[in-house]
């Protein structure tokens, strides 16, 4: 497995966030790396975002590494919930750091981790699709060096069920019914 990486790399990610954020401070949540010669992982967690009593976690770790299927722009994660748990954070960094360079994180598919998040929750599967916190501009094909370039992708965490059902009928027959993607206590929409 090949490796990105560099502090310049990492610094014009972080730059990125921070122009995004308006300069806004994260905390650096480590995760560590489960795969011989590959970097750790790091999880920047933004309190309260986009609201209070919000957290939003994006990943830096995922996209040093290659994966067949990515061409034009290699994916980090970007988490939103609405709790300050840090646990979902910990989720998001172990999925990315656990699955970089086997899973590719397109739109629409599905991550089950195997046990629930918390728990708190029966839901242990993500759900990938573009991050609903940030603008097209900010998560799409972010350059951080020439032939370089990062894709945030969100991940939701759902039930298995639901997953299920996406299987099922398709995405956008889910996305519709109305879910709280924010929220980590809500019961299973189906």
């Amino acid at each position: 497995m090949t490796m990105r990486g560099g502090r310049r790399r990492a610094d014009n990610f972080l730059a990125h966030l921070d122009g995004v954020s308006g300069g806004r401070e994260p905390r650096f949540l480590p995760v560590q790396s489960t795969k011989p010669g590959i970097a750790n992982l790091t999880v920047m967690v933004y309190d309260h975002v986009p609201e209070p009593g919000m957290t939003t976690g994006i990943t830096y770790g995922l996209s040093i590494v290659d994966h067949p299927l990515w061409r034009l722009a290699r994916p980090e994660l970007c988490l939103t919930v609405a709790t300050m748990d840090d646990v979902w954070m910990y989720a998001a960094g172990e999925v990315a750091e656990r699955l970089r360079g086997e899973c590719p994180f397109v739109y629409g598919s599905t991550v089950d981790v195997g046990e629930p998040f918390t728990p708190e929750t029966d839901m242990r599967t993500f759900l990938v699709f573009a991050p609903s916190v940030l603008d097209r501009a900010d998560y799409e094909s972010v350059e951080l060096g020439e032939d370089d370039h990062v894709s945030i992708v969100g991940i939701y965490p759902i039930h298995e069920s639901e997953r299920r059902f996406i299987v099922d009928h398709g995405l956008e027959d889910f996305w519709i019914l109305g879910w709280d993607m924010y929220d980590v206590a809500r019961g299973a929409i189906v």
